[in-house]
Parts: structure tokens; sequence; C-alpha cells
């Protein structure tokens, strides 16, 4: 019994470390998604949006259109949507703006936003970004894109979707959720180079498996 009630006190103390490694993770996750620092007047070689909502593409046509960057990438877009019709689901834009906006077909995560990218910087010969996402898709994107172009300068200008009237109590959850998940993808994100050499030595099955539940977190 005395040794069960040990036991019991071990894990109750393992578990409660974890919850609060766990809740300092979190606030650290917040802070970087939200209180990233957004740098108006500092121009970049070039603007780069990750797809996955219009207020990122507006906010990179914004920037662009203010001068803020010779060229706006779009990482991540469908194989089949194009330059035009982009145009036209955002209206009329300025020639100088129109021609000088690119897109990146390559991507299909945040990872291969961050590979395609680099590579796509090499080629320009481009040397800094302001890189624009959601405010909470940005911790995880400033560590890949750093990871992928360690020598260039990235300046954050997370992206904070307007959402008026008051939120119901499911649309609350469903953000809660959205933003643990994240939280994890993160945290997964920050493990994976720590986990590579234990990776290589794994049955070829088994990094198959590994692989498919890794695609969901990147």
């Amino acid at each position: 019994m005395t040794r069960a009630i040990g036991c019991a006190k071990w894990l109750a103390a393992a578990v409660g470390a974890a919850a609060v490694a766990w809740g300092l993770g979190l606030a650290w996750f917040l802070y970087l998604g939200l209180w990233g620092s957004i740098d108006s007047a500092i121009a970049t070689d070039a603007i780069v949006v990750l797809t996955g909502g219009r207020f990122r593409l507006e906010s990179g046509l914004d920037l662009l259109e203010a001068g803020k960057a010779r060229k706006l990438f779009i990482s991540g877009v469908n194989q089949h949507v194009d330059r035009e019709a982009i145009m036209r689901a955002f209206g009329p834009l300025p020639e100088s703006a129109t021609c000088c906006i690119v897109l990146g077909h390559a991507a299909d995560n945040t990872e291969g936003n961050a590979r395609e990218t680099a590579a796509w910087m090499r080629q320009e010969d481009y040397r800094s970004l302001r890189l624009v996402t959601n405010w909470y898709h940005m911790p995880r994107s400033r560590l890949e894109f750093a990871r992928a172009m360690p020598e260039a300068t990235i300046v954050p200008h997370p992206v904070f979707p307007a959402r008026p009237g008051v939120e119901s109590w499911p649309a609350r959850v469903h953000a809660a959720g959205l933003l643990a998940h994240e939280y994890h993808k993160y945290i997964a994100a920050l493990a994976r180079p720590a986990f590579g050499p234990v990776w290589r030595r794994l049955p070829g099955a088994m990094r198959e498996a590994g692989a498919k539940i890794a695609d969901g977190l990147r």
C-alpha cells in the first residue's frame, strides 16, 4: 500500500510538472504570436504570404501597394489557381503591383512553405522578407523559415482577422481548439531536429507510419 501511495504521488507530481511546463510553453507561444513586432516603416526585398485566408492576402497586397518590398511571393497556392484568378478575387490593382506578384505551387504545409520560399529567395538573390500569416501561425512559421534560410532577415507581420460582434460559445470553443492544435504543432516542430537520429534508425514501416502522422503536424 505504501509503495502504491508513493507511485501515485510520483505520478501526480509528474503530471503536475508536465501541466506547468505546458502552460508556460503556451504563454510563450501566445507572446510570440500576439506581440510579434510589426515594423511598418522597414522595407524588405520581398513580402511572403502563406495561403490560408483572405486576410493574409489582403495584408500582403496592401504592403506591396505601399512599396514595402520589390515583390510579393504567395506560397502554397493551389495548382489550379493562377495570378489572374487571384487578381479577379481582389479587384483591380495598380499595374505596378500586379507585375510583381509571384505564385508558388510546390508547398502543402508550413515546412514546405519555408523550403519553397528559400529556393525562390535564392533565385532572386533576396536577403530579407516580411512574413505574413495569421498570428497564431506566426511562431511556427518563423521557426521553419529561420531554419530554411538562416542567413535571411525575417520581419514578422502577423494578421489578426476582424471578428465583428460577440462570438458564440461554439465559435470560441472552436477557436480554442484551433489554438491548442497549432501550439502542439509548434512543439512538434521544435522537437523535430532532436528526433532525427532516432528516426533514421527506425524500420521502414515505422518511418512510413510516422511520416503520415508528421505530415499532419507540419
